[in-house]
């Protein structure tokens, strides 16, 4: 394990590390609010983590009773004050959101309270999600005369559900999203997040550079048609084939024992 992650001390993050699983909590009291500093810094440790091989996988919650309850308002007099703030703070933000879904590791967002607004957008950018009952998911915009993460949430919901909850502020709880296929668990608070690190954990044991093409091959071809996205995968496959742990893989199998993967 690399004695250089994580490389910095954060203010608005808690990072440690578990075996090859990196978990980040959102850290900024009371609520997790986004504020710039949150942004660079999550930015900042996933694009680190892009680049640490002894990194395999991501846990991604929040500290305290909440995920993230939106953008700090609060705090956007301190960061627009003229020309230029305001699609900077904007870019900012985008490529947070950016950099969880581009993380070349796979990402598993554990939803232990509210997730509003850009929390919805944050979890909407997680490659697996895992949630707490007691969780409320929502975007509350239209109370406070904004937009939200709409987009973001689309790849999360229907038509109609998305649409009502953007025009109306609609919250919803974990067992809601378990039902609607949402997240992959509705669990007690106190659980969530080693439910979130059980999944995290299986994915780190498979080889690293298949679940890094993995994922690539997923974003690629998430808009793309059907014939070009298959065409990507295939392409991607017959890639992953010519490596050392697709053969150590099929190998293990063979032998009926656990592969040993080394990410070539």
């Amino acid at each position: 394990m690399s004695e250089n992650f994580p490389p910095d001390n954060y203010q608005h993050l808690t990072v440690r590390v578990d075996g090859h699983v990196a978990i980040i909590l959102l850290n900024n009291p009371p609520v997790n609010a986004l504020s710039r500093g949150m942004t660079l810094e999550l930015t900042r440790v996933l694009d680190v983590i892009s680049e640490t091989d002894s990194i395999r996988a991501v846990l991604l919650s929040g500290e305290g009773k909440v995920f993230c309850a939106g953008a700090d308002l609060k705090g956007r007099g301190d960061v627009i004050k003229g020309p230029g703030d305001l699609p900077q703070h904007s870019r900012y933000t985008r490529e947070c959101f950016h950099s969880i879904r581009e993380c070349a590791k796979p990402v598993v967002g554990a939803i232990n309270g509210a997730a509003l607004g850009a929390g919805l957008a944050i979890m909407a950018s997680c490659d697996v999600l895992v949630a707490a009952t007691s969780a409320r998911v929502g975007l509350p915009e239209i109370d406070v005369g904004l937009l939200g993460g709409g987009r973001h949430g689309m790849r999360l919901f229907s038509h109609s559900r998305l649409r009502r909850m953007m025009l109306t502020g609609m919250r919803i709880d974990g067992d809601e999203l378990y039902r609607l296929g949402v997240v992959e668990a509705s669990v007690p608070v106190e659980l969530v997040l080693e439910t979130g690190l059980e999944i995290a954990r299986e994915i780190a044991s498979k080889s690293p550079l298949g679940t890094r093409l993995a994922k690539q091959t997923l974003n690629a071809i998430e808009e793309m048609s059907l014939r070009d996205g298959y065409r990507y995968e295939q392409d991607m496959t017959a890639a992953i084939a010519r490596t050392e742990d697709a053969q150590e893989a099929q190998q293990a199998f063979r032998e009926k024992r656990a592969a040993v993967f080394k990410g070539r």
